[in-house]
């Protein structure tokens, strides 16, 4: 499954004709507009026609018709191919992201990213495994984080003043 993403939760089902509810767990939930196959346990489904209602997207998937298939999928993880989903230059996936390396400019190692705390305006990256015991928040800014590397496996930031206690 390493070319699969996680995107959401089958969290129930819609009315009688097969129909589900998922509870996206992604940046932008209208990514599903875009998406012509979701995976769920192991098998690819076909996407009929979805739409966007209150905090989740109702989605009719191809072979679900009624209301006793779609029961079979409640709370199950909803997948993607990760090449259905290409991301614009400088944007990343939560899970490419996680467990990097976190190094100052200078070569110190700070930690590894266990977490992404989403605030509104920008991410925060909780480090794990800090250098002084204390849990590290880096907020995900041009003037903080200068590099990341997923193929390399870290991030490169400038701490800003008392980012952090010394």
């Amino acid at each position: 499954m390493d070319n699969m993403l996680e995107i959401g939760k089958l969290v129930n089902t819609h009315g009688i004709r097969g129909e589900v509810k998922i509870q996206p767990w992604c940046d932008d939930p209208y990514v599903f507009d875009e998406l012509e196959s979701l995976t769920i346990d192991g098998r690819e489904y076909e996407i009929e026609r979805n739409r966007f209602h209150k905090t989740c997207q109702i989605v009719k998937l191809k072979g679900i018709d009624d209301i006793n298939d779609a029961e079979l999928l409640k709370n199950k993880t909803v997948y993607v191919s990760r090449d259905a989903m290409p991301l614009p230059e400088g944007r990343y996936f939560v899970a490419d992201i996680l467990d990097l390396e976190v190094r100052e400019q200078n070569g110190r190692v700070l930690g590894r990213v266990g977490d992404i705390i989403k605030t509104g305006s920008n991410d925060v990256y909780v480090l794990k495994d800090t250098f002084n015991k204390k849990q590290i928040l880096i907020p995900v800014i041009d003037s903080v984080v200068k590099e990341v590397n997923i193929g390399g496996g870290y991030v490169t930031v400038e701490l800003m003043k008392g980012l952090i206690d010394e």
